[in-house]
């Protein structure tokens, strides 16, 4: 399929396994979802358009796209809301995702070791957005991962108007599906970790996957606390149904020892602002967002009365 390309780029000794990847991800969309022709159809109005160049203009990752008119443009990404991470710029068209990308990617550059040369993965990547950021500061590979089908339709709709993509690739796949290999000098895990019924395993795949003295980048929810306290939602956290366990600080640093992580540092601690994660048009008819989901008489808590959310960024080598 589309990421077939990936294996003849990188040669033999990522072939075997990357082949074994592909296939899974290529299986995932044999699916009976009533969404795919509708997201096809975008994808067709775009494939004639592929000359676009791509840079980053503040805060937008920006596409200038010759001969492609705005009559096509806007309808066929229209099909593919709800977008999330971004935003995006193609020629004049803004589009302005849920969450403005380059705050959280401006908290993490500063922080971690240079990219250039370095096989990345990027876990839970969405529609791509960090993972094309991640090819632009100089990764040789940078492999996002995602099971969700309409975000991998995002990012394909988005390369395809890239004359001369970046480095960049998106597989529909979940990390405990992928066969584990050592082969990636940076991994990133980016709003994943709540998300995880088992907390220590997903660690433990993350470290499999990185090569010796390889980095990991981990952004996650937490919660303020001494070591050892966790909040395990009842029923839903800020709305989010699958929230399983914030961690303290304190906790999450614990857990990464215990996982036998290596010069653990923690970078950042941030709450999450409604400049951050906001409504917009593009995320369709369903439009609740952060501040939707915060307490309407404090914002110091959720809409179910628990602390609103905060974010760290730990770093760790393998």
């Amino acid at each position: 399929m589309f990421a077939d390309e990936i294996t003849s780029i990188y040669g033999p000794v990522f072939n075997i396994t990357l082949n074994k990847w592909l296939d899974l991800s290529n299986k995932s969309y044999l699916v009976n979802n009533g969404n795919i022709p509708k997201w096809e159809q975008a994808l067709d109005l775009l494939k004639t358009s592929k000359n676009g160049t791509l840079s980053f203009q503040s805060p937008y990752l920006a596409i200038d796209c010759v001969g492609l008119e705005s009559e096509i443009l806007q309808p066929a990404l229209e099909k593919l809301m709800p977008w999330r991470k971004g935003p995006f710029k193609i020629n004049e068209l803004k589009l302005e995702s849920e969450w403005q990308g380059d705050l959280k990617w401006q908290r993490i550059i500063k922080h971690i070791q240079p990219l250039k040369g370095r096989k990345v993965l990027d876990v839970g990547s969405g529609n791509g957005y960090f993972t094309l950021r991640m090819a632009l500061a100089g990764a040789e590979l940078a492999l996002g991962i995602e099971p969700f089908l309409l975000f991998n339709y995002q990012f394909r709709a988005i390369n395809s108007l890239i004359e001369s993509p970046p480095n960049a690739h998106m597989l529909s796949l979940r990390l405990e599906e992928m066969e584990k290999a050592a082969v990636f000098n940076t991994v990133f895990s980016m709003g994943v970790l709540y998300h995880q019924r088992d907390h220590m395993a997903h660690l433990k795949q993350l470290k499999q996957m990185l090569t010796p003295e390889g980095e990991l980048i981990l952004e996650t929810l937490i919660v303020d606390g001494p070591k050892g306290h966790t909040l395990v939602p009842k029923d839903r956290y800020a709305r989010m149904r699958n929230v399983h366990c914030l961690p303290s600080v304190e906790t999450l640093v614990s857990w990464l020892k215990e996982a036998k992580f290596k010069k653990i540092k923690v970078v950042d601690i941030c709450k999450t602002s409604i400049m951050e994660q906001r409504r917009t048009k593009w995320i369709g008819e369903n439009s609740a967002s952060l501040e939707d989901f915060l307490d309407p008489s404090n914002d110091q808590l959720t809409i179910e009365g628990l602390p609103a959310p905060k974010r760290v960024i730990v770093i760790a080598q393998k």
